[in-house]
Parts: structure tokens; sequence; C-alpha cells
């Protein structure tokens, strides 16, 4: 027996040790796998932001792909995980500049485009190698020859080619909608990047003429001089569409006209409400639906315009008050009452959002196009890629179909472009009245391109086919595409797994993948977010500095289904660093007593013995079922609970007096056993906990000294 199963297992010395062993290997590199992986598997790994250190939302990601990829290389599948990184362009951009503020009291006009990429650049970099030597910790057999980043020179092609190929179909367009404006950081940001915060508040109730109106912003309502209601709402069947009436405002007597729309909730308020189209995206759509004017009320440094009148140049904040006292006096207040709600934020400033009209560049989603033959939309590209039929995207847990499709339905354009400096610029260039988009920049003198860059989502968009080599067609795009599963989380299955079935749809005429799986939230023992003002996160790295990255791993994953939140503590993580002594233990006590044994001649297996060998096979039998149908937390939780109970505690227990009085015979098929069971215990555990199942592997007395890693798996 080898003398290291003398001592107990230290994890922090064999894990670091064993990934670089796998590393070594070669063997997460597809390609060097041995000739009997043929049939390809693909996982492309959803690429962390490049701004800081990797959570435990990433541990539970990378460790549920981990095990999909490791089990598919164990059945013999040609498995590629790849993996990347994203520049999370508003992200990356507001770390730096708010170290610069705090460093150099100075602002990104001060520092220059220039200078200021550079330092982004840097820290991106930084912050990519922090990342990488994370994801090693955590043990991903990813192949690290084929890593990717958003921003790189091939993804950036991409991304160009891409653009120019929609500018030409007509799917991207400059125009004036409303969008999601940050006041603080100066750019328009996404849906997905808006935080919504409580704000108690006051909900003030206005006369508008001979109704009443509700509202919580006072500020917003200068221009107020449209009143909609519902067209069967019976209290103001009297007032017909198109109707106007006289009516004395904050700042004087106006001429506001009735509209009826059907979108109007008769059971809110008073059922009447004015609009204002510049700053309510309800409200703009309501203006678009009438052909009705919108005028705007708030610039975009979150101050008021000339059309308030004596408020002109305040901020919201200031004005608000003012605005109502002087309501009040002209006999216009007639009640406020407390209000508790919601208010979007952006996520990365802090900044009150702001809904603005604003010029910029769109993706049009129901514009029909010719497409591969046929006339299509891309929200319907979306739809139709999603369902149960062979070519079609099976989503997990299912109950998320609905949420996609009900995203579908209500999508608008979307606003690509940003009003920063970090990112992938607009491929467009100005010369006086002429306009040029392309791949390249244009020949000639006096042009100038477009200071925008595009959303993140834009790029990432792309990450399924883009880090395959696309537009060039290359044999890893041919071999590795469609992928098999992306895995990710579920709070972002309309921003990202969305558009990326909308982008392959468009470019390729496939789908990206055909499974989507969501992960939950994961949460501290109490059912809480993890936050850095709850004090309450917990660092992947710390786990594994403390209780071996394999504990943390098979604790993410036991008692977590598919798209439900899960819950970590300490304790849950050291009883599974318990049964990475367990597993050692029982590994000294088999090799303990098969010393001596010939493992090259399989002896004459009594009926006992052949009895707990077959139900082991029932038990593995039922593992690859779930294996295979994405239910990795039973699967782990029948593995940990045969070793632990059947194994340790009865088969092995039954074992140690008997190997004693037996005879030759018989100790031979109980050593035979008892080995079989610990090697296949032990490949049926690897995708769960890699590091102490190779260690273990490693030093076993089998003739074959191959890798667990490419081990094939037991059935």
């Amino acid at each position: 027996m080898n003398d290291k199963f003398l001592k107990p297992y230290n994890p922090q010395e064999t894990e670091p040790r064993i990934y670089q062993m796998w590393e070594k290997s070669g063997f997460f590199n597809p390609d060097n796998l041995p000739e009997r992986h043929k049939e390809p598997f693909t996982i492309m790994m959803p690429p962390p932001n490049v701004t800081g250190v990797l959570h435990m939302g990433h541990a539970m990601m990378l460790t549920t792909e981990d095990i999909m990829i490791r089990y598919q290389r164990m059945q013999g599948k040609k498995a590629l995980w790849l993996p990347g990184t994203d520049h999370a362009s508003i992200a990356t951009q507001s770390k730096v500049e708010k170290e610069i503020v705090k460093k150099e009291g100075k602002n990104r006009h001060e520092i220059g485009r220039e200078e200021l990429l550079k330092r982004v650049e840097k820290f991106a970099q930084e912050s990519h190698d922090t990342i990488t030597s994370q994801i090693k910790v955590l043990g991903s057999s990813c192949d690290w020859s084929r890593e990717a980043f958003t921003l790189d020179e091939k993804r950036s092609l991409a991304v160009r080619t891409v653009f120019k190929k929609m500018y030409e179909d007509g799917l991207i367009y400059q125009g004036h909608r409303i969008v999601n404006w940050d006041p603080k950081g100066q750019t328009t940001i996404s849906d997905d990047e808006i935080v919504y915060e409580e704000e108690k508040t006051k909900f003030y109730y206005l006369k508008y003429g001979p109704f009443t109106i509700a509202t919580a912003r006072p500020e917003t309502k200068f221009g107020d001089k449209y009143v909609v209601m519902h067209p069967e709402d019976k209290r103001y069947e009297q007032y017909k569409h198109g109707e106007k009436i006289e009516l004395e405002w904050i700042n004087g007597p106006i001429t506001a006209t009735i509209i009826k729309d059907k979108t109007i909730d008769m059971a809110f308020g008073t059922g009447v409400m004015t609009i204002t189209p510049w700053h309510s995206k309800e409200d703009f759509e309501i203006a678009g639906r009438h052909n009705l004017d919108k005028e705007q009320i708030i610039d975009k440094y979150g101050k008021l315009l000339p059309i308030a009148g004596e408020f002109a140049g305040m901020k919201i904040t200031d004005a608000r008050s003012k605005i109502v006292e002087k309501l009040n006096s002209k006999g216009l207040l007639e009640k406020e009452e407390d209000y508790i709600h919601n208010i979007a934020t952006a996520e990365r400033t802090g900044g009150k959002i702001e809904p603005q009209i604003m010029n910029q560049w769109f993706v049009a989603v129901n514009k029909e196009f010719d497409h591969f033959g046929k006339k299509t939309t891309l929200k319907t590209i979306m739809r139709e890629a999603v369902g149960e039929s062979k070519n079609q995207i099976k989503i997990i847990p299912d109950y998320f179909g609905k949420t996609y499709f009900h995203w579908i339905d209500n999508l608008n354009d979307w606003c690509i472009s940003r009003q920063i400096w970090y990112g992938h610029r607009i491929p467009v260039w100005y010369k006086n009245t002429e306009i040029y988009c392309g791949i390249e920049a244009p020949k000639g003198e006096g042009w100038t391109q477009d200071e925008d860059t595009l959303d993140t989502w834009f790029s990432s968009a792309m990450w399924t086919f883009s880090t395959l080599g696309w537009p060039e067609k290359t044999k890893d795009l041919a071999l590795y595409h469609p992928t098999n599963v992306m895995e990710t989380g579920y709070e972002i299955i309309f921003f990202w797994v969305a558009r990326m079935i909308m982008m392959t749809g468009y470019n390729l005429d496939t789908i990206p993948f055909k499974y989507v799986y969501f992960h939950g939230t994961v949460r501290d023992a109490k059912g809480r977010k993890m936050s850095k003002s709850l004090g309450n996160g917990m660092d992947p790295i710390e786990v594994a500095q403390k209780f071996g990255m394999d504990a943390g791993r098979i604790a993410l994953i036991i008692g977590t289904a598919p798209g439900t939140d899960s819950k970590i503590s300490e304790d849950k993580i050291k009883g599974y660093k318990n049964f990475a002594n367990k597993i050692w233990n029982i590994t000294r006590f088999v090799l303990t007593n098969t010393e001596g044994f010939d493992f090259t001649q399989k002896p004459k297996i009594l009926d006992v013995d052949q009895k707990i060998l077959d139900e082991l096979n029932t038990v593995i039998k039922d593992i690859t079922l779930d294996m295979d149908n994405f239910r990795f937390y039973l699967a782990g939780e029948k593995i940990y609970h045969y070793i632990w109970h059947a194994f340790a505690d009865i088969i092995i227990e039954e074992s140690k007096a008997a190997l004693n009085g037996m005879d030759d015979v018989a100790k031979k098929s109980k050593q035979f056993a008892l080995y079989e069971i610990l090697k296949n215990c032990l490949k049926v555990l690897h995708p769960f906990m890699p590091f102490v199942t190779e260690e273990i592997w490693d030093s076993l007395p089998h003739s074959d000294k191959k890798l667990l890693l490419i081990e094939t798996w037991p059935l």
C-alpha cells in the first residue's frame, strides 16, 4: 500500500498538484483525447465579467458545467468546454472611473479616451488573470488553448461582420426612441443593468380641469397636455376622444386633449391619467399609438428645462417640494399620501434612471426580412427555436419556457448603443451627409467614427459561434456547433439566452445549443442573498483553502434541483470534507486488505460477492439515468449515500471479520469485490469530486495507469 494513505487526506496540498497534472496531460483539449472519443459534446462557458473576482454563483455554474463535461468525456465524447471572459463594458469602465475620481479627482473627459482605455484594459487584464486562476482552483476541466475574450481580435471581427449584415438588412437602424438613461453615468443602459430600490415618497392627487389625476412625480407634469382614460369607463363617457378642454395648470392656462386608450387601468386611482411621453415608456407607447406630441421636461443631467418656467435649471430632488407648494397655492393639490414604490436605479453608478427619448442605435425585432430563402422576423426566429421537436431547444426546468415566450411576445426594439468608451465601437463613420457602415474603416480623409460603443450583450450574443472561429468556416465550427448545453443563471434568460438564440438563428440559420439548463441563486444558510452589506458572502477560493474544493463542489450540487435557489453554509461544506476523508479511509482499508492480490487474474466470484456487485451496478444504472437527464443533485446524493452507508457502513464492516477467517477462494472473491466497488465508486464520484478521486486513482495498483479524467464510465 502507498504510504501516503497512512496520513490524513490533505486537499490543500493535493488539489493544485492534480490540476497541474491534468493540464500537462493535454486532455482538456478534445483534439488530444484517445481514439474512442469521437462524437462531439460542447459547452461554452458563460464568460465571467472582468470586473473582479468569482463568487459562489460562479462556483455553482462552473461546478455544474464541469460535472457535465467530465461525465461526457468518460462516456467517450469528444468533450469541449470552451472558457472565456466578458469585457462587460459599463461595469468595467465604471470601476476604473470610480478609482480615478477617488485617487485623482478627475473625470473621464479630463483623462481623455485614449488614456482611459489604456487604464481600463490594464484593469481588465489583471482581473482576467485573477478569474482564470480561480476557475482552475475550482477544478474546471476546460480547454485553455481555445480561450476567448469578448473584446479580442476574432470576436471583434465577428461583431463588425454581424453589425454590417444587420445594417444592410435594415435590422439595425438609428432613431429617436425612449431608452433607460443614467444621468450619473451619462449613458443608456439595458434593462438587466437596472436595480429596483424601494423608495418612500408622497403620492399627490392633483386637479386637472374636471378630473383628478394622481402622481408621484409632479416635476414631470409641466408638459402634460393629454388626459387619458379607458374608452369603456362609464364615469367619463360624456368625454369624446380628441375633445379639447381648457384648464388651469402649473404655469398658467393650457388646452388639453382627451385621449381614449384601452391600456388604461380603470381600477387604478381615478382611472384618469395625464401622460409624459418623453419620460415614461408606457406614456411613450400611448403617444405612439395616437400620434401625439412628445416634449422633453428633464435634461440628460437630471435638471428641469425652460418648459418648467421658474423651476428651470433645478435638480428634480430640489424642485419637487417647491412645485407641490405652487400647486397647493393655486388650489390644484387635493391631497397627498405616503407612498412606497420601486424606483429604477443604475446597477453600476446608483443613479436614478430617467427615461429619455434619444437618437440611438436599435435592433428591429419585428421587421420582416429575407432569411435563408424565406421571410421572417428576429422575434419569430426566437419564438420558433424553443420547443419539444427534434431541432428545437429544450429548457430545463421546462416551466421557464413560459417565462421565455412571455418575454418574446412583449419584446420591443433593442437599444444597442452606449455612451461609453470601453467596448466594441460602432462600425459606422460619417463625412458631411455621408454615412458608411463597414467591417473596416472607409478609405480617404474626413471620416469620423461614431463615438458610441455597443451594448455588451451584442457581442456576447454571438458567443457560441464566434468562439469557434466564425465568420470563418472553421473545422471547430463544423464539428462543435450547435453546442449541446448552455448552463447559466435563470436571471439572464432574456438578456443573454434569448439574444444568443436570435443571433445564431439570424447568422447561421440554426440553434446555438440543444438544451438550456438554468441554475438558481446561491444563498446563505438563512436563505438570504449573499452581499457585501450583509457580510454573508462566501469566497470559493477561501472554501478551497479551508475545506478543499471537492467539498465545496459537492455541497453546492447536492440538494439543488435545476432552476431553484440553494443554501450553502460552512457546516454543509464541512460535512462533505468529512466525506472526502471517508473515501480516503475506505481506500486505505481496501488497499491494506488487497495487498498481494493478483489484479491481472479475475478469481472465481462467490454468489455473496456477485450480489453486492450487481447491487452496485443497479445503483450506477440509476445514477447514469439521472446524469443523462440533468438530475445531478440526485446523482450526487445517490453516490454519496452508497459510498458512506452501503459501502463503508455495511459492506466494509461485514468484510472486516470475514476476511480474516476466509479460505483462499472466498478471500480472493471478497478482495476482488471490494476493489471493483472502490474503482467504480471513484469513477462515478469523479465528476463531482475530481481531485480526491484522481489522487486515489493514481495510487491504485491496476496495470493501466491512465488518468481517471479519461477513464470509461462504468456501465
